[in-house]
């Protein structure tokens, strides 16, 4: 899909226009992207450390109306599980590029080998992913936007604004809305994005 490999080129080489590697605005990220509080518990006389395990959907077959629905809920899960495995890379390739970008720029003082840095990188995203790119549905798409803000801490939105203007921002999140989608979608791995979550934590530690 056209669309989304153009939203992630963008994300990748927001730092064209800016030719800066300073990331202020931008959220805090000094904390691990999960981290777990533990509370003190106090049982039979003895104080123990002790986590709230959150609530996940067991879903099971069953015959009739009930089974029909649990079947459909099921077949959800799966193209879930599918797009997540589709999009999910391409959020840490542009993390990583992003990271790798910024500290390059960092050790380039030159504007015009910083310009002819960019390009090259430019050319090697373009030669190296716009195939797998150009194939990406719109649903893989929405999931990408929302994966970048689990990785990177910050929208969409916010990093181009960030790196290249409100007007590129803007632009870009036109283009977002005529696709039905949007760049200022935050990630709530604990709310809306619970399952997401869930499933991404199968897939980073080889269980999906």
């Amino acid at each position: 899909m056209r669309f989304c490999f153009s939203i992630l080129l963008s994300l990748i080489l927001i730092s064209v226009a800016s030719g800066q590697s300073d990331t202020t605005g931008q959220k805090n990220d000094t904390l691990p992207g999960r981290f777990y509080l533990l509370q003190k518990v106090k049982r039979n006389g003895e104080t123990l450390p002790e986590i709230e395990i959150k609530e996940v959907m067991v879903l099971g077959r069953e015959k009739g109306v009930e089974g029909r629905r649990t079947l459909s809920q099921y077949r959800k899960y799966t193209r879930l599980v599918y797009n997540l495995k589709r999009a999910y890379p391409y959020a840490i390739i542009a993390r990583m590029k992003l990271d790798q970008v910024n500290a390059d720029l960092a050790l380039i003082e030159d504007e015009k080998e910083r310009r002819k840095y960019l390009r090259g990188v430019e050319e090697s995203v373009f030669g190296e992913y716009e195939d797998d790119m150009r194939d990406m549905t719109i649903t893989q798409g929405r999931l990408l936007i929302k994966l970048i803000d689990r990785e990177t801490q910050n929208t969409s939105y916010e990093l181009i604004k960030l790196y290249r203007g409100s007007l590129t921002a803007a632009f870009w999140q036109a283009i977002a809305r005529i696709f039905g989608t949007n760049l200022k979608d935050e990630y709530d791995p604990w709310g809306e994005d619970i399952l997401i979550e869930l499933i991404v934590q199968d897939i980073e530690s080889g269980r999906l």
